[in-house]
């Protein structure tokens, strides 16, 4: 029996692009179609198998811990992309500024897709959706306007998309519809009080 449920609903990718030099800046670089491989995209500073770990996992290991790399894409969407700018009075932010792998249109509240989604193509090639992706202060420093790139961070709280790493390698490219398969189980109902809010 089937463990996912694949839904009706779908989204197209109006963008794509990979980040050469983490260090040197998170902008990333346009792309029209890349090949996903486990690694995620060739050339891409998130890439890889394994990474150290990060301040997003720190309650769970030192910071430079080598573990699972399922932070090789960060994928967002047009409609939380647009809801940033207003946020941050911009009238335009483009992906590279969030360091994007891909960009999405037509998925609603995108950021919020249950853990563990998945999103393919037609050829195959599959996403794994690992968790919500959170917001950090690095776009801010690739922005001119100092003022809305104080506002930045804060903008995009719950609006940054997710991060995401390749379960089925394949092609993928601008313009692909990928359709959302979502675990097929109720939601834990104990997650409140895990989250200390009950």
């Amino acid at each position: 029996m089937p463990a996912l449920l694949k839904t009706a609903l779908t989204c197209n990718i109006t963008w794509m692009g990979f980040v050469p030099d983490r260090d040197a800046s998170l902008r990333s670089v346009a792309v029209s179609e890349a090949q996903a491989t486990f690694a995620g995209f060739e050339g891409e500073a998130h890439g890889g198998a394994m990474r150290a770990s990060c301040s997003r996992v720190k309650s769970q290991h030192p910071r430079g811990t080598q573990i699972r790399n399922v932070r090789q894409f960060c994928v967002m969407s047009v409609e939380e992309l647009a809801q940033i700018a207003a946020a941050a009075d911009l009238d335009h932010l483009p992906p590279e500024w969030m360091g994007a792998s891909i960009v999405v249109e037509g998925l609603p509240d995108f950021t919020h897709v249950p853990p563990s989604s998945r999103l393919q193509n037609a050829a195959g090639t599959t996403l794994v959706v690992d968790m919500e992706n959170r917001p950090c202060h690095l776009p801010g420093l690739e922005m001119e306007d100092t003022a809305a790139a104080k506002k930045l961070k804060a903008a995009a709280k719950h609006k940054r998309g997710i991060t995401a790493w390749v379960e089925r390698e394949g092609p993928l490219a601008v313009g692909d519809t990928l359709t959302l398969n979502i675990p097929d189980q109720p939601v834990w109902s104990h997650l409140d009080r895990a989250r200390g809010l009950t």
